[in-house]
Order: structure tokens, then C-alpha cells, then sequence
């Protein structure tokens, strides 16, 4: 898995809606990219966060391994409100960004360089990655039900 100081390698995907091309989405500011599928139940479980974070001021891509039609559904069933994109298998974007599960989050920078590097779950990491967007309120509390450590 790349890490904190690796660049970000470069690429072009679908959005799920509409369709339009998306290359490199950080070139435009620094970005969370956030890595899933469908059939995973801890992405299902952080897809608000991802949600929260956008809502927050960041700026959010998730980058999906399943068909469009898929993702679709389960944007519309788990709320995940960020724009996303569409990877076909062999998932040549997840190789190149060295997953070993999903989900998997990178904070990118506007040069390209990794700025954070998550992989799961983990309560305490993914407020960090919150203060460090400049949210003011953490993602999850020990009060709202999730685990605190979940991997992925």
C-alpha cells in the first residue's frame, strides 16, 4: 500500500453519474480518495463518513470495484453522497495504489504526494484524518454504536 510521502499514481475513470471521464481529481485541491466495493460490510459502515467528511468542507472521490449499475445502488442504500467513480477489474487503480483490502483511504495533495494513508476502520485515525480536513466534530463518538477498530 502506498504510503504518507509516495505520489499518487495517475489516472482516468468513469463518474458513476453521467458517465464524464475524471482524471487525477487532486489536481484540483487535496483530496480524500477513498477506495471500496459494494459487497464490503465495513465500507458499507464508513460510506456516512465519507458523506460527513464531503459535508465538512472536504473534498471527496471514492473509487468503486464494481459496475456502475452496482455502485449506483449502493450509493442510493448507504448514503454515500460523494462523487464517484466506476473501476472495471483486473481494478488496475487499486494495484497501482498497492490495496491490500478495501475500504482504503488517501489524502492526496494538490502535487500528488500522499499525505495520509488509511487502511479500515479505526475510530481514533479517521477523526484525525476529520481535525486534519478541518472539521470541527469527529466522524464517530464511542456513543454512536460502531466499533471502534474494524479492519478491512
Amino acid at each position: 500500500m502506498l504510503t504518507v510521502g509516495d505520489k499518487a499514481p495517475s489516472f482516468t475513470l468513469p463518474a458513476v453519474e453521467g458517465g464524464e471521464e475524471v482524471t487525477d481529481p487532486w489536481t484540483e485541491g487535496p483530496t480524500v480518495l477513498a477506495f471500496f466495493k459494494v459487497s464490503c460490510p465495513v465500507c458499507k459502515m464508513v460510506a456516512p463518513m465519507l458523506t460527513k467528511l464531503s459535508e465538512g468542507g472536504a473534498r471527496v472521490v471514492a473509487v468503486g470495484e464494481d459496475p456502475p449499475e452496482a455502485i449506483a445502488q449502493y450509493i442510493e442504500a448507504q448514503g454515500q453522497r460523494v462523487p464517484t467513480l466506476s473501476q472495471p477489474a483486473p481494478y488496475s487503480v487499486s494495484e497501482a495504489y498497492g490495496l491490500e483490502a478495501v475500504p482504503t483511504v488517501f489524502l492526496v495533495g494538490p502535487d500528488g504526494g500522499i499525505q495520509e494513508a488509511i487502511a479500515g476502520w479505526n475510530r481514533d485515525i479517521w477523526n484525525g484524518l476529520a481535525s486534519t480536513l478541518g472539521l470541527t466534530e469527529p466522524l464517530s463518538t464511542p456513543d454512536d454504536g460502531l466499533r471502534p477498530f474494524r479492519p478491512g
